[in-house]
This record gives structure tokens, sequence and C-alpha cells, in this order.
């Protein structure tokens, strides 16, 4: 199956990535790979302020990357930022990224898109494309 073209460019992707997230997601530095329509792709850089005491990437980073991802993967719907709000994210960590992995991979993908509901799943990825963790989520467009 073609990829569709998301309803947003990569450029406007960005501007939202770098104006609407909080500033301490900001510090994340995640920088966007690709996007199509319903599915976004993200670096995270797996930063020594990013790892915990045992080593390995924290879950907190990166269940932030997951959640900014999935708004930018239901932009590529709406065809800009519009109010939304997580409703539900729930993550399961399969394995640890190394804190010296370089950088993850977020994949972000819209399952359903309704009116005023949209599901989706989001995949991280470490250095080697092994499945990470993965998080389903639920979001509510205000």
């Amino acid at each position: 199956m073609t990829p569709t073209a998301p309803a947003i460019d990569l450029d406007a992707l960005r501007g939202i990535l770098g104006s609407v997230v909080a500033p301490w997601v900001a510090e994340l530095d995640l920088q966007l790979q690709q996007a199509t329509l319903g599915e976004v792709r993200l670096a995270l850089p797996v930063a020594p302020k990013h790892v915990h005491g045992g080593g390995v990437l924290c879950g907190q980073s990166m269940m932030a990357a997951a959640d900014t991802a999935m708004i930018l993967a239901i932009c590529t719907h709406l065809g800009s930022f519009q109010p939304m709000t997580t409703v539900q994210l729930q993550t399961s960590f399969l394995r640890p990224i190394p804190g010296n992995a370089g950088t993850a991979s977020v994949v972000a993908r819209v399952l359903r898109m309704g009116r005023k509901l949209v599901f989706g799943e989001i995949e991280i990825l470490d250095a080697r494309g092994e499945l990470a963790a993965h998080a389903t989520t639920t979001y509510a467009l205000v």
C-alpha cells in the first residue's frame, strides 16, 4: 500500500513540535523524520539527561515522546494543530534502551480518527530497530 500524503507538510509539523509542547518536553530534542497521513516517525536522542540511574533511557522520556508523536500524527489528519487532550496512554516497556544507544525511533499511528475521539498506537524502537516499548492511546479533540 502506498503511503498517503498528510494534510499538513513537514515544516508545519516541525512548527507545531517547536511551539505546542511544554518546555521540558522540548528538551527531549525530538526530530521529525517523516510523516504520512496518520503516521509520523520521530528520532529521540538518548541523552544523558534522559538516562536514569540504571543506565537506560527512562520511561518518562519515552512516554513524553510517545504522547508528542501522537499529537503530530493526529495533526496529519487535521491539517493543523487544534486543542486536544490525552485521555489514555498505556505503555508496555518490553526491553531497555541503553543509555549509550544514540537514538531511539518513535513511530505513532492513528488507528481510528473519530469526530471527538482519536485512537492510536505508538512503537518505540531501539537503535537496532527492535521494539522496546508499545503504547496505545486515546485523545479527545476539544
